[in-house]
């Protein structure tokens, strides 16, 4: 029989039934009894505070706030900033409504942002996501197909949903979900239904009860449905939609339908205001469906804007003031091998140039300075070295040394 000390003074089982047995002064533990009071404060911890993602009506941000955080990270782009601020902090207003004993149903405005490649779409949506009090995650549209094909099913943006919310249901219920290359899931072809389209239109099909609000069962592992595999039922009433997508060529769209409107009296004259250089700005929903997106799915993503294309003091400025800039990143990761790195201006002005040049927009900033500072990078570690200059110089040559080709863009 075993005696009192060897028994869990909680639970009763003796030393023998348990794996683990911990003794304090007069008194002992399990480890089925930890793992059971960790799960009990746990629970308390969440009530107590709301959960994990809870914010009070008094920290609520607001828009002008999250404008401010994003302009620290991505330079320009105003008028997409402006429509994200928004969005999320009616998002939170949303969330703090008491809809039983209010009669008037504030909805959901999902938002899409229209923009180049490399103008910061992405960007912007990792950013605010650090600013964010609720599960934010971002999945890419490319890889989703109609269930039953090869691909992943829709469910699994609410997976990934669920995974950033430790999954607890209740907060995934309240997140942000970024859809990028929404682009890449337009219908393929002018008539709908001829051929089976299970990565375009069978895509935007599956997106509407997401979109609209739907309890969905979502595997918690993703990848496919089984019979007897366990699903979590998420409703998505609650979770705001952030869609971005390049549209490359939905300017000859916008351009098609400007010229159709300018026509007759005054036509001159608006055309002369048209800015043909960044017609994006023009975009409006009809632009969209023109290039492939279904009129259901355009109308549950009722806020439309666009980012702009970046010129050259966009890309100057990019290198060099955001806090994570890219030239601040080398500094730093030269500065943890007690390495003093610089910069001569004329560089800069260097790399500019050449990220215009290769059309490569701000992930090319990234790509040339890498190039350049590539053999500095694998030698200076072993080397007592303390201080390094970049010259316009060595930038050129090292440049010229690489295969720019690799750069170039058609």
């Amino acid at each position: 029989m075993a005696k009192i000390n060897d028994k869990c003074s909680f639970c009763g089982r003796s030393k023998a039934e348990v794996g683990l047995m911990i003794t304090g002064e007069g008194v002992n533990i399990c480890d089925a009894c930890v793992r059971a009071a960790n799960d009990i404060v746990k629970e308390n911890s969440k009530s107590a505070k709301g959960g994990k993602f809870n914010i009070e009506k008094q920290d609520l941000p607001t828009p002008v706030d999250i404008k401010t955080y994003l302009d620290q990270y991505v330079i320009g782009q105003d008028e997409a900033k402006k429509y994200l601020s928004v969005a999320v902090y009616n998002h939170y207003k949303r969330l703090m409504q008491d809809k039983q004993n209010d009669e008037v149903e504030i909805e959901k405005s999902n938002i899409i942002l229209v923009g180049t490649t490399g103008t910061g779409k992405t960007l912007l949506a990792r950013t605010i996501a650090k600013r964010l009090h609720v599960p934010f995650t971002i999945v890419d549209a490319t890889v989703l197909t109609e269930a039953g094909y090869v691909g992943e099913d829709i469910e699994s943006i609410l997976t990934r949903l669920l995974q950033v919310a430790d999954y607890n249901v209740e907060e995934a219920e309240r997140g942000i979900v970024f859809i990028d290359e929404i682009d890449k899931i337009a219908r393929k072809g002018d008539n709908p239904s001829i051929t089976r389209d299970v990565s375009g239109e069978g895509v935007q099909q599956g997106l509407l009860k997401l979109l609209e609000g739907a309890v969905v069962n979502v595997p918690p592992q993703g990848g496919r449905k089984h019979p007897d595999q366990k699903m979590i039922p998420v409703n998505t009433q609650n979770i705001l939609f952030i869609c971005g997508g390049a549209f490359d060529g939905i300017d000859k769209k916008i351009a098609g339908r400007l010229n159709a409107r300018v026509m007759g009296y005054g036509a001159s004259k608006k055309a002369n205001q048209i800015d043909m250089q960044n017609l994006l700005q023009y975009i409006a929903p009809q632009d969209l469906k023109s290039f492939g997106l279904i009129p259901e799915i355009i109308g549950r993503l009722p806020i439309l804007t666009y980012l702009n294309p970046l010129d050259r003091d966009a890309l100057r400025k990019i290198l060099t003031e955001p806090k994570n800039s890219i030239i601040k990143q080398y500094i730093k990761l030269f500065d943890m091998d007690d390495v003093k790195l610089s910069f001569e201006e004329d560089v800069l002005e260097y790399i500019v140039d050449k990220a215009i040049e290769f059309k490569l927009g701000a992930r090319g900033l990234r790509s040339i300075v890498e190039t350049i500072i590539m053999d500095e990078m694998y030698e200076i570690p072993s080397k007592k070295v303390k201080e390094l200059v970049i010259t316009k110089k060595m930038a050129q040559i090292k440049l010229e040394k690489a295969n720019l080709s690799l750069f170039a863009t058609t």
